[in-house]
């Protein structure tokens, strides 16, 4: 047996990126939309108090302009860009808006109209940014270059891109797989969560595959090239982030086409207010004042209001109970949600490998503090995650760990010290006993096939060569799993879906223990997007919770994605809708029942400005509606509806919600 315990770095072997680190994120002053929009904030916010105290108008009239021009010159151009071809979108016609009301004297309310559309905008913007560096951050996970074995048997270090199928690369202890290959020569413990999301680990040896970016262990892999770099798993699971992004166009296209119409609508609505009196000989003066009165009372203000009140109290809400949602949208999607996709490793459970059972085997003379205590004392110096298990439930126990000595590790088979004057061996089952013939390696053998048919992963402990006992270990459940499904079959009226990229044991133990019936399991990414897909093609609206770079395209394909953020991959939290900050399974159906809760606010509040805004108009068409009191029919609708969507910031919105 070979030890492997220290590592002295080849000569340029390149240092893989640390886990967890975050990727290259924009900042937000970088981007002109958010600066343009915090300086029309800044002055809009100076400009108002002086105009409400009574100030000389030529100390705050200045600061307005400049809001205006701030705010709306971006705007206000790309709608110009629009006009040319022959294009109207709203966001010009609200810069027109608060232009015409500006001309009537309305100077502030013109200003905070400019300075909600730049917001807006600024927001968007970041938005794009932040998923762009996602998707960037997720190419570093593969590392710039390989070491390539020539057909003479040198080694030569190259550009992971002048890879090609067939040749032979060399992964040392702790580099990153360069390529999607297959192991000619070696065994290692290769981790890759990144890909698949298994919590553990997984042994390679001679015919096994490996994909690139996912992180090699003690032991040296010699690997065949099967796919070029543009075809990695890697490189797939970025094309299907942009690839589901695009997807989502069609109802933007949907907003953009009733957007057009509205404005010009609007538009001609106008101009016939403004123009037909004329024709018949109204004055000038009377024509105008009508025609902004009319745009004013007919602006979509009021129906916006109407619909972010609710959504965005509702986002604050959650926020305030640890769900992070990204936007109003998001807020309204959840709402729709009718079928829901569970990952299981880091979703359903902890994400973190634990000792489930110690099994000592008869006339090994030990109980399960000894057999615990010899284990741990033993994997203490490994950095296996098996091993950090063993060694925290030893410590849970109060269990002082002895001195290991003569510490060896074998790659795929597991650990070797003496342990208070014995050897201690643990590791798996079919390699340690691997050849005796003797009973207790029998029973041993068989006790490891019970623990591995019940989902959980086994391990041997050894004595001066003779079984000991075993451990079992696997990712603990979440304490609010079961909950969380059972509140989500009630409130979806269907049981949800578990796909993981865990083996179908594992997942099917989890799913009986949580009431989940329908289990896709051993999922690569492009997988778990095609069983999202394959929801979607029969009309169902489909929720993914995930937390893993594996689970970003299936994230991004979904109606909505939600993240788990405390242990979450960056790709996720980037990539999806909305991000359950604190880990708190159950927030899920939570936000779900909070999120339909707003939706019917926001019928009730587009019914209630609906009504403002036909009454008001119809008012201006046929009589004579005074601009002050149009005005204060405007705002009066817009407080109303305000009002009405504030309340899902009470504590008890979130309580009727979790129950």
């Amino acid at each position: 047996m070979t030890s492997s315990t220290l590592v002295s770095p080849f000569p340029g072997q390149r240092t893989p990126a640390r886990e967890g680190t975050a990727p290259r994120r924009t900042h937000v002053l970088a981007l002109p939309e958010a600066r343009w929009a915090a300086t029309a904030l800044v002055l809009f916010l100076v400009a108002l108090p002086l105009q409400l105290t009574g100030a000389p108008a030529w100390t705050w009239g200045p600061l307005y302009a400049l809001t205006y021009a701030a705010g709306g010159w971006e705007p206000g151009w790309a709608g110009l860009r629009a006009l040319r071809e022959k294009t109207l979108d709203v966001d010009l016609l609200m810069v027109v808006a608060a232009l015409g009301a500006a001309a009537i004297g309305q100077v502030m309310d013109g200003a905070l109209l400019i300075v909600i559309f730049a917001t807006s905008g600024a927001l968007e913007a970041l938005a794009t940014a932040r998923t762009a560096d996602s998707v960037r951050g997720l190419l570093d996970l593969a590392p710039a270059t390989a070491t390539r074995q020539t057909a003479t048997g040198e080694e030569e270090t190259v550009a992971v891109g002048a890879l090609t199928v067939g040749d032979l690369v060399l992964v040392r202890p702790g580099e990153r797989v360069g390529a999607d290959g297959r192991v000619l020569d070696g065994a290692s413990d290769v981790d890759q969560a990144t890909i698949t999301g298994e919590p553990l680990p997984v042994a390679k040896e001679v015919g096994d595959e490996v994909f690139a970016g996912t992180l090699n262990g003690t032991g040296a892999l010699r690997v065949r090239v099967e796919r070029d770099a543009a075809d990695s798993v890697i490189a797939r699971i970025v094309r299907m982030v942009e690839a589901a992004s695009e997807t989502k166009a069609p109802t933007q296209l949907f907003i953009e086409k009733v957007e057009q119409r509205y404005s010009l609508g609007m538009v001609a609505a106008t101009l016939a207010v403004f123009l037909v009196p004329i024709a018949f000989g109204a004055a000038l003066t009377g024509s105008l004042l009508r025609a902004m009165t009319f745009m004013i009372v007919a602006s979509p203000c009021a129906v916006v209001l109407a619909t972010m009140p609710p959504l965005l109290s509702a986002i604050a809400n959650a926020g305030r109970h640890g769900v992070l949602v990204k936007s109003a949208v998001v807020m309204e999607r959840l709402g729709e949600t009718d079928a829901v996709a569970l990952d299981k490793t880091g979703t359903l459970t902890e994400g973190t490998p634990r000792v489930t059972d110690i099994r000592p085997l008869a006339g090994s003379g030990l109980d399960e503090k000894d057999l615990l205590r010899l284990a741990a004392a033993a994997e203490h110096p490994s950095e296996h995650p098996r091993a950090r298990a063993a060694v925290d439930a030893a410590r849970d126990k109060g269990l002082a760990l002895p001195a290991a000595e003569d510490f060896a590790s074998t790659p795929g088979v597991g650990v070797t010290a003496t342990v208070d004057g014995r050897e201690i061996s643990v590791g798996a089952p079919v390699r340690l006993l691997a050849g005796a013939g003797d009973p207790r390696s029998a029973r041993a053998l068989v006790v490891a096939g019970e623990l591995e048919d019940d989902g959980r992963t086994a391990v041997v402990v050894t004595v001066d060569g003779a079984p000991a006992g075993l451990l079992a270990i696997a990712d603990r459940l979440r304490a609010d799993a079961g909950a969380t499904v059972s509140a989500l079959t009630a409130l979806i009226g269907a049981a949800p879906l578990l796909v993981t990229g865990d083996n179908q044991r594992a997942a099917a133990r989890l799913a009986a223990e949580v009431g989940i019936d329908y289990v896709r399991a051993g999922l690569l990414p492009e997988h778990k997007v095609a069983a999202v897909r394959e929801l979607q093609e029969v009309g169902r609206k489909v929720l993914v919770v995930g937390d893993g770079v594996n689970d970003a395209p299936a994230l991004a394909a979904a109606h909505t994605g939600v993240a788990m953020g405390r242990a979450g991959s960056d790709l996720a939290l980037e990539t999806a809708d909305a991000v359950i900050v604190r880990d708190e399974l159950r927030t899920v159906p939570s936000v779900i029942a909070l999120s339909r809760r707003a939706r019917k606010l926001v019928v009730q509040n587009l019914v209630i400005a609906g009504l403002f805004i036909a009454g008001l108009v119809a008012w201006d068409l046929i009589g004579t509606l005074p601009l002050p009191l149009g005005v204060a029919g405007h705002e009066g609708s817009t407080v109303i509806v305000g009002l009405n969507g504030l309340r899902l910031l009470r504590e008890t919105a979130w309580q009727r919600a979790a129950e």
